[in-house]
């Protein structure tokens, strides 16, 4: 399965975060996974990338041209493949086409709006994808609570709340990928907040 991982690139936060992801990809590249991200070298990017390549696993990096250009960001060295795009948009969509499901781990805005443009296609019934997030340290518990506000108060339906799921294990969020069925539900009844 290649599975998309979203996250931080920033070399700056906590180390926690860091290590319990790349532990995660190490052992999603072991279970015979492959990794496609953002090409990243730092962070949570490259923490992904350390631990597939020490997992013994496939890399496909997807980063824009600019990144290089312009010194952007520091590009994983290591990638079993490399592509360039020419925007971020161009980016998340190759991502999200080449992969067989998708996990959110702990990041800033970037990783935020890829979340949340996962989620909307897979309401428009775009994708049937699984998504998991990896809620270390409790880092998306505010995201949570904020969610089930918006389904309380009607901005979001019930039942998109059951289009991704939270982990605190690794190995309990690679079973839910691995053992993952497509719900039924159209999008229809998703947007239905009646």
């Amino acid at each position: 399965m290649k599975i998309c991982i979203f996250g931080a690139s920033s070399a700056t936060i906590d180390e926690i975060y860091v290590k319990k992801v790349e532990e995660l990809a190490e052992k999603m590249a072991r279970r015979g996974h492959s990794l496609v991200f953002g090409a990243g070298a730092t962070g949570v990017m490259g923490a992904a990338a350390r631990g597939t390549k020490r997992g013994g696993g496939y890399i496909h990096g997807v980063i824009p041209e600019f990144f290089r250009e312009e010194r952007v960001e520091r590009i994983y060295s290591e990638c079993d493949k490399l592509t360039y795009t020419k925007t971020m948009a161009e980016r998340k969509t190759l991502m999200e086409d080449d992969c067989d499901a998708f996990i959110i781990a702990p990041g800033g805005i970037g990783t935020l709006e890829e979340f949340y443009e996962v989620i909307t296609l897979k309401q428009l019934g775009r994708h049937k994808k699984a998504l998991a997030m990896f809620n270390i340290n409790g880092y998306f518990d505010t995201l949570e609570s904020f969610m089930r506000e918006m389904a309380e108060k009607k901005f979001l339906a019930e039942p998109c709340l059951r289009m991704y799921k939270y982990f605190t294990d690794a190995d309990e969020l690679l079973d839910y990928l691995e053992n993952y069925e497509p719900s039924d539900e159209s999008w229809r009844e998703l947007k239905n907040t009646d």
